[in-house]
């Protein structure tokens, strides 16, 4: 019978993860302990919620300079946020029943409900009470960049999630530049989506709660954010505020060369 414990095989490779876990009990936690019991005690009260892309070189924590208990966080592949209705256009059929290549936009509508990023958002809104929502793309996606690819046949659900995102894409050869226009895209697309949670548009439109459009140039290490009077993404550095959200009753213009938000100018 093998040995249970791998620190008596001189052979067995060492696990660093363990060893991880050891070190934040040991060394990081005892510096945090009274915090995370005020945090269990008097329950999290974040009041950001960020939606961010799954990518590992995308740090939410660092950009916002917050800790434990100050965001609640989704993560997924694009950062994309499911229509609340739980449809979205374009099925994966087309009309005559016969299955659509990869990518190919369908007609009618199709269900994409029961989602754990849907439920998130709507237990944010409600139970948390966040008053800031951020959206947050990044550079050098590769997910935006599946947006024009073909999806391997053993993932489905991959294919079928990439659907959240097909709207942002340019009927362009891929350059890094149409990647970059995409991935910006997204994220606006992302904030429309939003305003179609009903708890989001009335607590928007009562000034209760602010959606920030975020797009971090990982090379740069500067965040872009979004600005829907001139309709383009700004550097944190020479912006004037931290981002802004689709709101129907703001003027939009095309911002001379910007990236216009989907639907809303040439793009």
């Amino acid at each position: 019978m093998p040995d249970a414990n791998p620190d008596a095989n001189p052979d067995a490779m060492p696990d660093d993860l363990l060893q991880r876990l050891r070190r934040f009990h040991d060394d990081h936690y005892p510096g945090l302990q009274g915090q995370f019991q005020n945090l269990v005690q008097d329950g999290q009260h974040p009041n950001i919620l960020f939606i961010g892309c799954s990518d590992s070189r995308l740090l939410p924590y660092l950009l916002t300079g917050t800790g434990p208990g100050e965001v609640f966080m989704i993560r997924n592949v694009g950062a994309f946020v499911p229509p609340h209705d739980g449809f979205i256009e374009g099925a994966q059929d087309d009309a005559d029943g016969s299955p659509l290549a990869p990518g190919r936009p369908g007609k009618g509508r199709r269900w994409v409900g029961y989602h754990g990023t849907a439920a998130a958002i709507e237990f944010a809104v409600l139970k948390l009470g966040v008053d800031r929502i951020v959206v947050c793309g990044h550079s050098h996606c590769g997910g935006i960049r599946a947006l024009y690819e073909e999806i391997p046949p053993e993932a489905p659900n991959l294919a079928a999630w990439l659907d959240l995102g097909r709207e942002a894409a340019l009927p362009v050869q891929v350059t890094p530049e149409a990647l970059r226009r995409t991935e910006q895209r997204s994220v606006v697309l992302q904030l429309e989506r939003l305003m179609g949670y009903p708890m989001v548009r009335e607590r928007v439109e009562s000034g209760r709660l602010a959606l920030h459009g975020w797009h971090y140039v990982i090379e740069d290490g500067e965040v872009h954010v979004f600005d829907l009077r001139t309709a383009s993404f700004v550097p944190a550095s020479a912006a004037n505020h931290s981002g802004t959200g689709p709101f129907d009753h703001a003027p939009v213009h095309d911002g001379r060369g910007g990236t216009p938000p989907p639907g809303t100018g040439p793009g």
